[in-house]
């Protein structure tokens, strides 16, 4: 599945990229890729945003909006720089959450930071079931308490099986971005935890929400859910396409000890129609907002990201399938 040049190019990049593909796609020896991976405090991206971080906890001073600037002028997109968000790339990039822990991030967000929403304590969460996702699986990995969260995600479940951030306004139809975003939350959870009967129902309710979908389709017409199922661009943030839901299929069988569901197949098409010859994907268009600095290649380029993480689900599903 993956060249000598590929692998080459793949792992002359920064270590939190690097160590996930001595893992993934080496099959590096653990001594390897987990020394590579402690590099993540010390080296490149991860080192940046360490730096970065406030005295009181945060990063740029707010919980998921920078604090805002006297006079300063009106950003286009949302910015990406706040402390959830900052949260989220050091975790997904493999930080040993001892190393926030040692600068006591949890104790301070809990005295310091609170949601831009009814100023809500950070650790307790809001009304977004994205915003919770991320809460819980960052208080998971820095050993805040969320169990609140968690429970959150129990009681707010849709009757069709998913989760809808616009529920405040109304809305009791699930969405595809916010029930991927809740499943990723409750799988990491049960990795964690090992889950409750509750939470272990609410995922499963919400995997056969895509599922029943293809993972693509309106399951009211069959018609494709909307043009962002096939746009990849890393960082994927809080977007739904099929490259983000595979990736999550993967994580998720690879827990339980499952194959694949077949339903799953044409969204693994869809990942591999966007594969070029040489074994790379294209970085697409990146949502806009202003960053601590670029961590893949400008849309148009071959993203060594995208690259990973399509390499990954395509090894995994073309295993399966022997």
């Amino acid at each position: 599945m993956v060249s000598g040049d590929l692998t080459t190019w793949l792992l002359d990049s920064d270590p939190a990229l690097r160590w996930q593909v001595e893992r993934d796609l080496v099959g590096a020896p653990p001594e390897v890729w987990r020394a590579t991976r402690a590099e993540v405090a010390t080296e490149g991206f991860g080192a940046r945003l360490l730096a970065l971080q406030d005295p009181d906890g945060q990063w740029a001073g707010g919980a998921f909006f920078p604090a805002p600037a006297p006079d300063a002028p009106k950003e286009e997109g949302q910015p990406w720089t706040a402390t959830t968000w900052t949260l989220n790339s050091l975790r997904e990039w493999g930080l040993d959450a001892a190393v926030p822990r040692g600068r006591r991030t949890v104790e301070l967000l809990e005295e310091n930071c609170r949601w831009e929403y009814e100023e809500l304590p950070y650790w307790g969460g809001e009304v977004d079931c994205c915003i919770n996702s991320w809460t819980v699986s960052n208080g998971l990995w820095l050993g805040a308490d969320v169990t609140g969260v968690v429970d959150w995600f129990v009681e707010h479940r849709l009757p069709d099986g998913g989760w809808n951030c616009e529920w405040v306004e109304g809305s009791t139809r699930s969405s595809f971005h916010s029930t991927l975003n809740a499943l990723k939350a409750l799988l990491d959870h049960e990795i964690a935890t090992g889950g409750t009967e509750a939470t272990r129902a609410a995922r499963r309710s919400g995997e056969e929400y895509l599922l029943r979908r293809d993972l693509l389709r309106r399951l009211s017409t069959g018609e494709p859910v909307g043009p962002w199922v096939n746009r990849f661009a890393y960082p994927m943030r809080w977007a739904y396409n099929a490259l983000n839901a595979t990736d999550y299929f993967r994580r998720a069988t690879a827990f339980d000890g499952t194959a694949p569901d077949p339903r799953i197949a044409d969204a693994v098409d869809l990942v591999r129609a966007a594969r070029l010859p040489d074994g790379t994907w294209l970085q697409g268009e990146v949502q806009p907002g202003r960053i601590w600095f670029e961590v893949d290649v400008p849309a148009g380029e071959p993203s060594k990201w995208l690259t990973l993480h399509g390499t990954r689900v395509l090894t995994w599903w073309d295993a399966a399938a022997g």
